[in-house]
């Protein structure tokens, strides 16, 4: 097997500038394809997500690379778009409202232990998909909820409802030390005869 070390490494076969340009574009496009397609997309992929994520690369690689098929190219494209995400990152960071605009914002999905169904529609999530996420943060039911967000990153986060929420160690190693002075107290105590 005969490696081709000259066409291996020979130049781009579109000028650098459109390369930059096509794999910006894509990067971009992409970009609000997924902001679009919501916080579900991120937080429950299904089995149809997954596909859809999968096949993405595939359905935009040629508009990335066009007649270009050489590893500089490659090499190109692929520090575009690591440089591209980079300085977005930063920039959105830097300004809360451009950091708003690219990621999105929180939306409550319960208050009160209240579900908001339109809330849950808008983001395409199913009352069973809420139900599996409210397992995962200790809660087994909605009414346990004081209130209940799903990030822009697809994390839902619960503040449970006091008493609702499940002891920490140190209040458990409090009410036991309680209890135990109660038991001592009571031991201890002088007897009436």
């Amino acid at each position: 097997m005969n490696v081709d070390w000259v066409s291996l490494f020979s130049a781009i076969d579109i000028p650098w500038l459109e390369k930059v340009v096509r794999t910006v574009a894509v990067y971009l496009g992409i970009a609000v394809l997924i902001r679009l397609a919501g916080k579900r997309l991120m937080a429950q992929m299904n089995s149809l997500d997954l596909v859809v994520v999968l096949l993405l690369s595939n359905v935009v690689q040629n508009a990335i690379i066009g007649e270009d098929n050489s590893l500089v190219g490659g090499l190109l494209g692929a520090v575009v778009l690591v440089a591209v995400n980079a300085g977005l990152d930063r920039l959105a960071q830097a300004h809360p409202t451009l950091h708003a605009v690219i990621e999105g914002r929180p939306t409550h999905v319960i208050a009160d232990g209240e579900v908001d169904e339109g809330a849950l529609s808008r983001l395409g999530m199913t009352r069973d998909e809420l139900l599996i996420g409210l397992g995962r943060q200790g809660a087994d039911e909605p009414g346990e909820v004081a209130r209940g967000l799903l990030t822009p990153g697809g994390d839902l986060l619960v503040d449970l409802k006091q008493g609702e929420r499940s002891a920490t160690r140190d209040e458990l190693e409090q009410a036991v030390a309680e209890v135990k002075a109660h038991i001592d107290a009571v031991l201890n105590r002088p007897r009436d005869r």
